[in-house]
């Protein structure tokens, strides 16, 4: 049988890897965006890009970073990336897009990369391009660069709730606290604020020319059940439509129902399911 090998992909092939990129750009926003700032050249990438296919006909992408993200991976393309990787040590935090090459990466990787500390197999991804048929909250807003120390609290207790971690247990947090720096200077964070505390948030995580991906989205606990979600959503997804991308989208867990609710309403439509596996 024929196989064809798995390469690690440099600038010379960028071109082909945005083609490929196009066609998925809501599961690889993430890899799009760090390719359009970064350039595939590894040492300024923080990351490796593997490529499966004939140097004339790329047909699958794999991102090896932080996290371990797939694009348009096929079968063959699942099985020849899990080959390569069963032998490297793991330093990846998750492995997360399309659910089918997720789960069969997962299913050939656990032997050697496992124990998972969590898997979510089921994320509807959606996405939208109108303006949410419902009106917004004027109080949300753009974060501005002297409220990040009122902003962090609601960052860290949103990703502690998500992901089941702290992000404040790897270098007392100041990696995450200059990621929500990063976000706040670009105009990518939003919140709403009662006597001077976040109530909501939510981010633009990532931002490329197809769609700007939210994440982050978090109420206070003690503002949960108050209806304040729908509009503050709607804020956040008018504004970046209006103001960043031609289309909003964003994945959310198959079992949280007031979240897809809420999406729902603000005109998010299902575009596929992601799955993310969680060390």
């Amino acid at each position: 049988m024929l196989t064809v090998p798995v390469r690690q992909l440099g600038e010379s092939e960028r071109r082909a890897v945005e083609r490929l990129l196009d066609h998925d750009p809501y599961a690889g926003a993430q890899v799009a965006e760090r390719i359009a700032a970064r350039g595939l050249s590894w040492w300024r990438a923080e990351g490796r890009v593997l490529g499966y296919g004939a140097r004339r006909n790329l047909e699958s992408l794999c991102w090896l970073g932080g996290n371990l993200t797939p694009v348009l991976a096929s079968d063959a393309a699942v099985a020849a990336f899990a080959d390569l990787l069963a032998g490297e040590e793991r330093l990846c935090s998750s492995i997360v897009g399309r659910a089918d090459a997720v789960l069969g990466l997962w299913d050939r990787l656990s032997a050697t990369w496992g124990p998972a500390r969590d898997v979510r197999p089921n994320q509807p991804l959606l996405a939208t391009d109108t303006l949410p048929p419902i009106p917004a909250d004027p109080e949300v807003r753009q974060v501005r660069s002297g409220e990040v120390d009122r902003l962090f609290p609601a960052a860290v207790a949103m990703y502690t709730e998500e992901v089941g971690v702290s992000p404040l247990a790897e270098d007392g947090g100041r990696s995450y606290r200059r990621r929500v720096n990063d976000l706040v200077r670009s105009g990518r964070a939003y919140a709403r604020f009662v006597d001077g505390t976040v109530v909501f948030k939510a981010e633009l995580a990532v931002v490329t020319k197809r769609t700007a991906q939210v994440q982050g989205v978090w109420v206070a606990p003690e503002w949960r059940g108050r209806g304040i979600a729908t509009a503050a959503m709607a804020a956040v997804v008018r504004d970046a439509l209006l103001r960043v991308a031609p289309t909003v989208s964003l994945y959310v867990n198959d079992f949280n129902l007031p979240a897809r609710r809420v999406y729902e309403r603000c005109g998010f439509q299902p575009i596929g399911t992601l799955a993310t596996v969680l060390f």
